[in-house]
């Protein structure tokens, strides 16, 4: 997602509103990390891995622009190479240590092929986003598949396709054309895997932000524009072919009013309104677009924290929000993955420019200070209010493999020690849910020893009226 999208989320919202969680939950929710900065540098590849080890990581998002791995990405004519052969001329040394990292460590890989793509390989060729070629475009998913066909558990087409930063145009005349195109590409992708041989690909739809503007199509009237749906849901045209989706990607990011912050616009999905996209993903295949009961990957998500004072919530509140945003996901038994995006904070720009143009979601600054974020998402924890005595207490030992126990404590104010409360037992996944004595002020933080006999602390944690 771009800084500038996510700014026109910015809106005064007096209070965070009721939230009511589905009946059913996903209880093997799987949740991926993205440290693109990191993964990628070989000087910092090692120790973003142990980190990631150490927070209990174990699925990654893997972000792969066309231009990137391409020969001549800025040439209007298009070098004589075999474009789908992954050995003549594409240069993958970014990608293949990544893999066989998380080949190592037997994590599953979700892996986005997106814009911005090579000038040559579009039909106007005279930038990296406008009209990619469907037909070039499944030349290269035939050499990606053949590249890392076998190490990929997710296939993702696109990111933000309904954003001008990865495809444009969005518009023509008003009207909306990126739907149109993304679906050509989407062809293009399931044509070029297919080549590849690859073995029943798992291949992912949509990838879309969470709003629209005048630039920039609303995921909802992406989803059914590529679908060849009405507003209404209704088929618009014979020729459009049933999808063999797996599931709806998207970017359910939430502006700084919190992950309860209810979208005014109704095509928009917030974290918070995700019922909007599993109701538009149940009347797309009413219509006959897609298979029924498909799955919702949020694929990129995280909260803007300080030093950001535009966009950004106070630290705890980052660590706070994050573990909401989690619980929210887990209560909807749609939802197959959850995702935090960054491990650093973007660095920032030097003045006039705007210094936090970029993302402040990560669990550390961009100096490599630790938030309490980190902490709060290796041990997370998440309180809601349910009377004047009592709140529900949603929690997840990340670096879990089997079932345990850890201690819930609490502290009465935003300072002093902290005293255990209960013992919690988590199931083989690190996940429990318990109720919990609440009154006004009250803290609480996750206590867990792990295997070695190391002492871990999560994030300080207040209830929230939801």
């Amino acid at each position: 997602m771009s800084k500038s999208l996510l700014s026109l989320l910015i809106v005064a919202v007096a209070a965070i509103g009721l939230y009511a969680a589905p009946a059913q939950a996903s209880r093997n929710q799987l949740v991926m990390f993205e440290a693109p900065a990191e993964l990628k540098d070989p000087a910092t590849r090692d120790a973003a891995f142990a980190r990631l080890d150490a927070l209990g990581v174990n699925s990654l998002r893997v972000v792969m622009y066309w231009r990137d791995v391409s020969p001549g990405p800025n040439d209007r004519n298009q070098p004589d190479f075999d474009t789908t052969d992954p050995a003549a001329g594409y240069n993958w040394t970014q990608f293949d240590p990544i893999f066989e990292a998380a080949e190592q460590r037997k994590w599953p890989v979700l892996l986005t092929v997106s814009g911005p793509v090579p000038k040559w390989a579009t039909r106007s060729r005279n930038d990296n986003l406008t009209r990619p070629d469907p037909n070039k475009f499944a030349q290269f998913m035939t050499a990606v598949g053949r590249k890392y066909g076998d190490r990929v558990a997710y296939w993702s087409i696109w990111n933000e396709p309904n954003h001008p930063a990865f495809l444009k145009p969005q518009y023509v005349n008003k009207k909306p054309v990126s739907p149109d195109l993304y679906r050509d590409l989407f062809d293009g992708a399931l044509k070029g895997l297919k080549s590849a041989k690859v073995d029943k690909p798992q291949v992912l739809f949509g990838e879309t932000a969470p709003t629209g503007t005048s630039k920039d199509v609303a995921p909802l009237t992406f989803l059914r524009q590529a679908l060849c749906l009405s507003e209404s849901y209704k088929k618009l045209s014979s020729k459009c072919a049933k999808l063999p989706i797996a599931g709806y990607a998207h970017h359910a990011y939430t502006p700084k009013a919190g992950p309860n912050f209810k979208a005014t616009g109704p095509n928009n999905v917030f974290i918070g309104v995700l019922d909007r996209l599993t109701t538009a993903l149940d009347r797309a295949a009413r219509a006959g677009a897609i298979s029924p009961n498909r799955p919702v990957f949020l694929t990129e998500f995280g909260i803007q924290s300080e030093p950001d004072k535009i966009q950004g919530v106070p630290l705890q509140q980052q660590a706070e929000y994050r573990s909401i945003s989690e619980r929210i996901a887990y209560d909807n038994k749609r939802v197959k993955t959850f995702s935090q995006y960054l491990l650093k904070d973007d660095q920032p720009r030097q003045p006039p420019a705007s210094m936090y143009g970029g993302f402040e979601t990560g669990l550390m600054t961009a100096a490599g200070k630790e938030k309490p974020s980190y902490d709060g998402f290796r041990l997370a924890l998440a309180a809601t209010r349910r009377s004047s005595r009592s709140a529900s207490v949603w929690g997840l030992v990340r670096p879990a493999r089997a079932a345990g126990s850890a201690t819930l404590e609490y502290r009465n104010g935003a300072s002093g020690a902290f005293k255990k409360l209960r013992t919690v037992s988590y199931n083989r996944l690190g996940f429990f849910r318990v109720t919990a004595t609440y009154s006004k002020g009250r803290q609480y933080r996750l206590t867990w020893t792990n295997a070695d006999g190391k002492v871990l602390r999560g994030s300080p944690t207040r209830a929230y009226d939801f």
